[in-house]
């Protein structure tokens, strides 16, 4: 079967979703007319800025919107969904799922982990700069106004806006997705205004005005590009988000009504600092007139919180990914609409995320300062995610050597120039996206490495279950009534809780199922995938229950499904074992790394908890690790 013939039906449109997917996915790219246009041309003084260098800017802005956007990710990166389930972790599992050799999916998971990470590092930066771009409106209507009053207004939108995250992203959709329709037609009808004014604009859509650029400022231009980037930012979100509302609605929303306004609003801007080379110190508040200055910051404020939503609901997702394909400890993960498997609240990553985001408006303090930041974490996504697309296009969908050197191949030189020339902005605080992403990807990898040796050392000492059942029926081992559920990596090998139970107790129940749990590289396991069930012994079973990534284990429920056992939830008891960790001799996790994962350990939510087994049916057994 081929990687698009998994793709899950599509979902009947209703309006109500393409509202909602403006809501939460589009915040981003959305609100990016606040200050993309401004920082590109903080490159220019007011007179040395020519006609020639605004129709270019305006050339590669569009460019950028039809290349990075359409194309690359509403046309292309959104057809490789896993399912339904987009983000660079399915875009990963889809790679690796078609990967020939062991060592091509090992380097194939490290691009999605680098990626997963700089897609973290975006999350904290993009409701930092985009508030703060907001915010400083109020600096236009008056001028006198200090940095630390909208730097402290700004904080205070955060705080509200991530505690708003656990009544979940349905419910803040449906919410934000009215504010966030006001908020483009506003900015197309204020483009449009300033468009009329001097027509003549619109020839930038000429791509030869972006070459011409280029070509007449060379590396200054090469610099430049990462102030366009800026333009593109929230892409990513698109093809993170597609779970929460399907892939028609986005491409819908984004072709016919998320496009058309930010153009228009680009070549407003333009058009006015073609008229006004002094309106380039803000144009996007400048192109209002007086009197709706400070709605439009009300309304710009709400449209950038709406636009921090959108990865803020992707690092959600992501996160849960993270958790099932064992890239991150457990963590709380709960469920905010009973319709919708995708609409999730995570409250750790949320808090986490706050305190970042936080961190860097108290840093930065203004937008433009956030600015010389922005571009490293979101640039260095797009190179991975463009990596991996390349090869599910060409394993995948069996894409020809030529179709997918032209396509992709054109990709990278775009994403590749994007990226070097945010890299220039390293030393001015580009370091801090691409610290926190590269961050994350230690903690993921020190997780499953951590996690990898564990279960090696465990599979090195334990009893292998082929013998203790040839041995059992000799054994004087008392049976007793009731059915025990021992939870185990291997269903090759004996669980070291039931071990201990027999040490201590020196009784076996009467009905015994090993359950093991496994994660599969698809979203959501299909009923014919969920378990499989073999008679090991007279009664006792070999059970493994299959989920996808993007599902949460409910064990009891799962195995109360199971047809022929008729499990009686009063006479199950479930026995899983408490790992405690101490220094090995010899260990292959260098100290830092090493403790870091007991950190990390440390800080997991119970596995009671994250398989949702009710707390008076367990019975948990010390068992020390060496690592």
């Amino acid at each position: 079967m081929s990687v698009s013939e998994q793709s899950a039906p599509a979902a009947p449109l209703r309006l109500a979703v393409l509202v909602g997917a403006l809501g939460v996915v589009y915040g981003d790219i959305g609100t990016s007319p606040l200050y993309a246009l401004q920082t590109c041309l903080g490159y220019f003084s007011a007179a040395s800025l020519a006609r020639a260098d605004v129709l270019g800017l305006l050339s590669l802005i569009f460019w950028a919107l039809i290349i990075t956007v359409t194309l690359k990710y509403v046309t292309f990166v959104m057809r490789a969904d896993n399912k339904g389930e987009g983000g660079i972790l399915a875009l990963t599992a889809l790679a690796q799922r078609v990967a020939a050799t062991p060592r091509t999916r090992a380097l194939l998971g490290l691009v999605g982990i680098i990626g997963a990470g700089l897609f973290f590092g975006d999350g904290m930066i993009t409701p930092a700069i985009s508030v703060l771009s907001a915010v400083s409106g109020l600096q236009v209507v008056w001028p006198s106004l200090s940095n630390h009053l909208v730097e402290g207004v700004s904080l205070g939108v955060i705080v509200l806006l991530f505690m708003v995250q656990r009544r979940g992203t349905g419910a803040v959709g449906a919410a934000f997705g009215p504010v966030m329709v006001v908020w483009f037609l506003s900015i197309a009808l204020l483009g449009l205004a300033q468009t009329l004014r001097d027509p003549r604009v619109l020839v930038a859509i000429d791509p030869l005005f972006g070459a011409g650029f280029i070509l007449r400022h060379k590396f200054s231009a090469f610099v430049i590009l990462g102030a366009v980037v800026l333009a593109v930012t929230g892409a990513e979100a698109l093809y993170a988000d597609m779970s929460h509302f399907g892939r028609k609605p986005i491409r819908l929303a984004w072709t016919y009504f998320v496009l058309p306004a930010l153009v228009l609003n680009y070549f407003g801007q333009g058009a006015l600092v073609l008229g006004n080379p002094a309106a380039a110190a803000n144009p996007f508040y400048m192109a209002a007139p007086a009197a709706l200055q400070i709605p439009l910051t009300i309304l710009s404020t709400l449209a950038t919180v709406i636009a921090s939503q959108a990865v803020i609901s992707g690092a959600f997702s992501m996160a849960r990914q993270c958790i099932q394909l064992g890239l991150f400890p457990r963590m709380e993960i709960r469920h905010t609409s009973a319709a919708m498997e995708g609409q999730i609240y995570v409250p750790q990553v949320n808090w986490l995320l706050a305190a970042g985001v936080i961190l860097l408006v108290l840093g930065f303090q203004t937008s433009n300062n956030l600015a010389w930041a922005y571009g490293i974490a979101v640039t260095g996504t797009f190179v991975c995610t463009n990596v991996l697309a390349m090869f599910v296009f060409r394993r995948g969908f069996h894409w020809s050597r030529l179709a997918t050197a032209l396509v992709f191949g054109a990709f990278s030189v775009v994403d590749l120039a994007f990226f070097g020339a945010n890299a220039l902005k390293f030393l001015d605080g580009g370091w801090v996206p691409l610290g926190i992403g590269l961050l994350v990807a230690v903690l993921m990898t020190t997780w499953q490495r951590g996690r990898a040796l564990i279960y090696a050392r465990w599979t090195q000492d334990a009893l292998p279950l082929a013998s203790f059942l040839k041995r059992l029926p000799q054994s004087r081992i008392l049976r007793v009534p009731g059915t025990a559920v021992f939870m185990t990596g291997n269903l090759d090998y004996v669980p070291g809780a039931l071990l201990h139970n027999l040490k201590h107790n020196q009784v076996l129940h009467e009905r015994v199922l090993f359950v093991t749990v496994r994660t599969l590289d698809t979203p959501h396991a299909s009923p014919g995938q969920r378990a499989s069930v073999e008679e090991a012994a007279p009664m006792i079973y070999r059970i493994t229950l299959n989920f996808g990534f993007m599902e949460s284990p409910n064990i009891p429920r799962a195995l109360s499904e199971l047809p022929g056992l008729a499990l009686q939830p009063m006479d199950t008891s479930y026995f899983l074992g408490r790992e405690s960790y101490v220094p090995a001799g010899l260990t292959t996790l260098r100290l830092l790394r090493r403790r870091l994962f007991l950190f990390l350990t440390r800080n997991a939510i119970p596995a009671t908890e994250f398989f949702q087994i009710p707390p008076d049916r367990v019975v948990e057994l010390g068992v020390r690790i060496a690592i």
